[in-house]
């Protein structure tokens, strides 16, 4: 068994694109599935796999939500690794304190070239560009930050952001 995370992008934000997690849990299981478990109510799906899961697993799981809930959301897959990986990986632990207020924007692709704002123009914020995931440090809160919508406009695929303590429980979930 392999253990994936599904990051579902705009799952009940305010009152947009509401979803239960007992009906996202189910549309999981009907896709065959086993231990689906939600973590908030903000589109984290963790479950396993008997098999690994093939290139177009995320487009199939995306219509499956979509015709059984209506809505459509774009859906990120990570596998416990790749999770575990992207999580080693965060330079900004050591500063960020707070982990309400550190972020991880997790994209399906990087860009091969990436214009990252000045650290003067968004301090006090952090930004880091990893390999795979986006880390940002938010002293103010996510509601204040300085980084500019230009910045994530370069990006082509899927791009969605988790807050720390989300990331962390996520990675307990699939055991990495």
């Amino acid at each position: 068994m392999v253990r994936y995370v599904a990051l579902l992008r705009g799952i009940n934000v305010g009152t947009a694109k509401a979803i239960s997690m007992a009906d996202l849990a189910e549309v999981f299981a009907g896709l065959g599935f086993s231990a689906v478990r939600t973590v908030l109510r903000s589109g984290n799906v963790a479950f396993s796999s008997a098999d690994p899961l093939a290139v177009d697993a995320a487009r199939s799981i995306e219509a499956a939500v979509h015709s059984s809930t209506g809505v459509q959301s774009s859906v990120l897959l990570l596998a416990g690794a790749d999770l575990a990986e992207i999580v080693a990986a965060n330079p900004l632990l050591g500063v960020a304190t707070d982990g309400s207020k550190s972020f991880v924007t997790f994209a399906s692709s990087m860009p091969d070239r990436l214009e990252v704002p000045q650290a003067a123009a968004i301090a006090p914020e952090l930004l880091a560009v990893g390999e795979r995931a986006i880390y940002q440090w938010m002293p103010n809160g996510s509601q204040q930050t300085r980084v500019p919508r230009s910045f994530w406009k370069q990006f082509d695929g899927t791009v969605t952001a988790r807050n720390w303590n989300t990331v962390t429980r996520l990675l307990d979930l699939v055991g990495e």
